[in-house]
Protein backbone atom coordinates (compact mmCIF):
# COMPACT_ATOMS: atom_id res chain seq x y z
CA UNK A 1 0.00 0.00 0.00
CA UNK A 2 0.96 3.36 -0.69
CA UNK A 3 0.14 6.93 -1.30
CA UNK A 4 0.75 9.98 -2.90
CA UNK A 5 0.38 12.74 -0.40
CA UNK A 6 0.74 16.73 -0.74
CA UNK A 7 3.12 18.10 2.30
CA UNK A 8 4.39 21.40 2.60
CA UNK A 9 3.65 22.25 -1.28
CA UNK A 10 5.18 19.21 -2.67
CA UNK A 11 4.09 16.00 -3.68
CA UNK A 12 5.66 12.81 -1.93
CA UNK A 13 4.56 8.88 -2.36
CA UNK A 14 4.69 7.83 1.02
CA UNK A 15 4.52 4.06 2.57
CA UNK A 16 4.19 2.43 6.07
CA UNK A 17 7.40 3.26 8.21
CA UNK A 18 8.85 4.85 5.82
CA UNK A 19 11.34 7.87 6.89
CA UNK A 20 10.92 11.32 5.23
CA UNK A 21 12.65 14.80 4.91
CA UNK A 22 9.90 17.68 4.58
CA UNK A 23 9.98 21.39 4.45
CA UNK A 24 10.14 22.25 7.91
CA UNK A 25 6.85 21.56 10.14
CA UNK A 26 4.97 23.02 12.89
CA UNK A 27 5.06 20.90 15.86
CA UNK A 28 7.02 19.61 18.82
CA UNK A 29 9.76 16.50 18.44
CA UNK A 30 7.67 13.20 18.73
CA UNK A 31 3.72 15.20 18.19
CA UNK A 32 1.96 13.01 15.79
CA UNK A 33 0.34 14.85 12.54
CA UNK A 34 -1.93 14.13 10.05
CA UNK A 35 -1.92 14.92 5.88
CA UNK A 36 -5.33 15.17 4.13
CA UNK A 37 -4.49 16.27 1.13
CA UNK A 38 -4.04 12.70 -0.34
CA UNK A 39 -4.03 12.74 -4.08
CA UNK A 40 -3.77 8.99 -4.94
CA UNK A 41 -3.78 6.16 -2.75
CA UNK A 42 -3.00 2.10 -4.02
CA UNK A 43 -4.51 -0.56 -2.01
CA UNK A 44 -3.77 -4.29 -2.96
CA UNK A 45 -3.58 -3.04 -6.83
CA UNK A 46 -7.16 -1.06 -6.56
CA UNK A 47 -5.98 2.42 -7.07
CA UNK A 48 -8.21 5.44 -6.30
CA UNK A 49 -7.45 8.59 -7.72
CA UNK A 50 -8.74 12.13 -6.18
CA UNK A 51 -10.42 15.18 -7.88
CA UNK A 52 -8.33 16.71 -6.38
CA UNK A 53 -7.98 14.48 -3.19
CA UNK A 54 -9.04 11.24 -2.02
CA UNK A 55 -12.14 12.08 0.13
CA UNK A 56 -11.68 10.46 3.62
CA UNK A 57 -8.17 9.21 2.97
CA UNK A 58 -5.65 10.19 5.32
CA UNK A 59 -1.96 9.63 5.90
CA UNK A 60 -0.47 9.84 9.45
CA UNK A 61 2.86 10.58 10.75
CA UNK A 62 5.33 11.22 13.40
CA UNK A 63 7.96 14.18 13.22
CA UNK A 64 10.99 12.52 14.62
CA UNK A 65 13.56 15.87 14.18
CA UNK A 66 14.27 18.99 13.32
CA UNK A 67 17.02 19.71 11.24
CA UNK A 68 18.76 21.77 8.46
CA UNK A 69 20.62 20.35 4.99
CA UNK A 70 24.01 21.15 4.04
CA UNK A 71 25.40 24.89 2.92
CA UNK A 72 24.22 25.97 -0.53
CA UNK A 73 27.34 28.68 -0.99
CA UNK A 74 25.76 31.11 -3.58
CA UNK A 75 28.51 33.54 -5.38
CA UNK A 76 28.00 37.10 -7.29
CA UNK A 77 30.68 38.26 -9.27
CA UNK A 78 31.10 40.93 -11.73
CA UNK A 79 34.36 40.63 -13.69
CA UNK A 80 36.55 43.69 -14.29
CA UNK A 81 34.40 45.60 -11.65
CA UNK A 82 36.20 44.12 -7.99
CA UNK A 83 32.91 43.12 -6.78
CA UNK A 84 32.27 39.75 -5.18
CA UNK A 85 29.84 38.63 -2.74
CA UNK A 86 29.28 35.10 -1.32
CA UNK A 87 26.57 33.95 0.92
CA UNK A 88 25.56 30.73 2.36
CA UNK A 89 22.09 29.14 2.82
CA UNK A 90 21.41 26.05 5.30
CA UNK A 91 17.61 24.84 4.82
CA UNK A 92 15.64 23.56 7.48
CA UNK A 93 13.93 20.59 7.42
CA UNK A 94 11.77 18.11 9.48
CA UNK A 95 11.88 14.73 9.23
CA UNK A 96 9.32 12.86 9.41
CA UNK A 97 8.08 8.70 10.16
CA UNK A 98 4.91 7.91 7.64
CA UNK A 99 2.40 5.50 10.79
CA UNK A 100 0.09 4.44 8.65
CA UNK A 101 -2.09 5.27 5.56
CA UNK A 102 -5.91 5.23 6.15
CA UNK A 103 -8.81 5.34 3.59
Amino acid sequence: MYAIVSIAGQQFKVAKDQHLFVHRLQGEEGASIEFDNVLLVENEGVISVGVPAVKGATVSAKILSHLKGEKVIIFHKKRRKGYKKKNGHRQSFTKIQIDSISI
